[in-house]
């Protein structure tokens, strides 16, 4: 796929949360109902709006979405939760009441999540000895860099 971007990590893990949120929930082993399907008649429907339902996810999507849960273990597990948490589109005061942090703190760090896979994807390793700021930047601006080259 060539260089990652981070814009590109941030659209496909809302991707594979999205795709996880239309995926049917998990039922214990064992699980039936013994009650017969009830067909509705005509007169049953009239009157009533239909009920659209969302096309289940192909095995490309779902194929996709656990690749991106996967990148999430390059992370610590705090960041992990954020980072998936961000994903799902929860809101930020939420995140920080439950990471216990601040909003400018839970911001930075997402951003390091995201930096983080992003360098990992494009086959770099993540130097320990840096600063938060530098992997963000670095992160950052190799996606400038080509974005200025396509221009």
């Amino acid at each position: 796929m060539g260089e990652w971007t981070t814009a590109q990590v941030q659209d496909r893990l809302e991707l594979a949360a999205g795709v996880m949120r239309q995926m049917p929930g998990v039922m214990p082993q064992g699980f039936f109902n013994a009650w017969p399907e009830y067909f509705h008649s005509f007169a049953d429907k009239v009157g009533q709006e239909p009920q659209m339902r969302r096309p289940r996810p192909s095995p490309r999507q779902i194929t996709q979405a656990e690749e991106a849960m996967l990148w999430l273990r390059w992370l610590e597990k705090d960041d992990a939760r954020l980072v998936w948490l961000r994903a799902n589109g929860t809101p930020w005061k939420p995140i920080c009441w439950e990471l216990g942090i601040s909003r400018a703190t839970a911001n930075r760090r997402w951003q390091y999540g995201v930096a983080v896979i992003v360098w990992q994807l494009n086959g770099r390793r993540v130097p320990q000895k840096r600063s938060i700021e530098f992997v963000v930047s670095r992160a950052r601006k190799g996606s400038d860099l080509r974005d200025a080259r396509r221009r």
